[in-house]
């Protein structure tokens, strides 16, 4: 049988670890910064949350979730996002009362039954931010600071930020409705998906990254003209907002993009992505906007939000793309080197005990000659060998030598002066 990793996932392999170790640090740092606390929602949901939260008429509901039934009758889904699961946990444990807004980070992998595309699978992983229960542009405003922060922390250049405001439920309709007349005398030249979307979800149709569609969404009516006077000073707001974080971040330049609408139902007002110099449909690596009626949908009271997912997988691909470097392992302090099954079996005792006070420590593999040991010590990175062998053993002392540099010195046998000379170094 040769069983391989289904289509879709890929396994994250040990010299992989050092990109995941980098940005998953990053995250945790960045989000702890700007105040925000970790939350861990479960894998799967019930369908409906997503169904309710997420939108009917969405790619994700219609095609790409993995729902099942279990052995108790309900419907289960495997959490295709992030943000809806998080307002069901804001919602289900009474997180109102906290004081708002109530900022949450998490890290979680997300299943949607899509096409592979580069960097991103049918299980990827998100980093996603939420800010709940405050309104105001400057919380819009610290999100997409955080955003900006964190992904030009890990050492990543030539990145744009886009901008959009697609108003709210009350300016949203007549927008809805100049969108229908203006792609109603286009939808017949446009694509499958289009055609199919047009009733139903207008604005999806500016989303759109087929060729022969962009042209039709780029002449489109913008959503910034249609804005309501909230909406409208909300925007401005912003606006006066970023470009004052232009003095801390010099590279941050908002661009305004009209098309950008994100794929989900419930966004209103801001949205905004963070985008690499690799042009192209895929090419996000951040992106987010707010939601102010998610929670009424839900079942709960008005309460604004706004928040953004960022996929780790298509940011590890930007960061070997640049040549970005990893956050590699800590190699080990020490390896032993032993002749002799005495000296074998005490230096793994040894070896037992410098782990147990802190020091990273391995014991070469037996059967090898001392070269091949010396070339294992090497190979693994270690700084120093510890030497032992039968006439040691009668004398109570092993050699610790550096693997590079001259100089070695005989240390008595004692797991603590051996950890007190490899801290002083020879």
């Amino acid at each position: 049988m040769n069983f391989k990793a289904p289509r879709g996932t890929a396994d994250v392999l040990p010299d992989d670890q050092p990109f995941w170790r980098l940005v998953d640090g990053a995250a945790a740092r960045t989000a702890s910064l700007f105040g925000y606390r970790k939350i861990d929602t479960p894998l799967f949901e019930d369908t409906r949350l997503f169904q309710r939260g997420v939108g009917e008429d969405t790619d994700i509901v219609e095609k790409e979730m993995y729902t099942f039934g279990d052995r108790g009758g309900d419907s289960l889904t495997l959490k295709p996002e992030g943000t809806a699961p998080v307002c069901r946990a804001y919602l289900e444990n009474g997180m109102a009362n906290l004081p708002q807004p109530v900022r949450l980070y998490y890290l979680t992998p997300i299943f949607r039954y899509d096409r592979p595309q580069a960097g991103r699978y049918r299980q990827h992983h998100q980093f996603g931010v939420e800010a709940i229960g405050d309104g105001s542009p400057t919380v819009d405003a610290e999100i997409i600071e955080l955003g900006w922060s964190y992904v030009t922390s890990l050492g990543l250049g030539g990145l744009t930020l886009k901008v959009n405001s697609i108003g709210d439920r009350v300016c949203r309709p007549p927008y809805r409705e100049a969108l229908k007349r203006y792609f109603g005398e286009h939808v017949k030249d446009m694509c499958r998906d289009c055609k199919s979307r047009f009733q139903r979800n207008p604005l999806r149709l500016l989303d759109c990254k087929n060729e022969s569609c962009v042209p039709f969404g780029d002449a489109a009516p913008r959503a910034t003209d249609y804005l309501c006077a909230p909406c409208g000073e909300h925007w401005q707001e912003l606006q006066g907002l970023l470009a004052d974080l232009k003095r801390v971040y010099p590279g941050l330049e908002p661009q305004l993009d009209h098309r950008l609408v994100r794929g989900l139902d419930y966004y209103t007002r801001t949205v905004f992505e963070i985008q690499p110099p690799l042009e192209g449909g895929q090419s996000t690596l951040l992106g987010g906007g707010r939601y102010d009626g998610l929670m009424e949908q839900l079942g709960g009271p008005p309460t604004p939000g706004i928040g953004f997912g960022c996929g780790r997988e298509r940011l590890i691909m930007n960061l070997r793309r640049q040549e970005v470097k990893g956050q590699t392992d800590a190699a080990p302090a020490v390896v032993a080197v032993h002749v002799g099954d005495a000296a074998r079996r005490r230096a793994y005792v040894t070896v037992a005990a410098l782990r147990a006070g802190g020091i990273a420590a391995l014991v070469a593999p037996p059967g090898r000659s001392v070269k091949g040991q010396m070339r294992f010590a090497d190979s693994s990175g270690a700084r120093y060998v510890l030497v032992i062998g039968d006439r040691e053993l009668e004398r109570g002392v092993a050699t610790l030598k550096p693997l590079t540099g001259d100089g070695q010195r005989e240390v008595a046998l004692d797991p603590h002066e051996i950890a007190d000379a490899l801290k002083q170094g020879l």
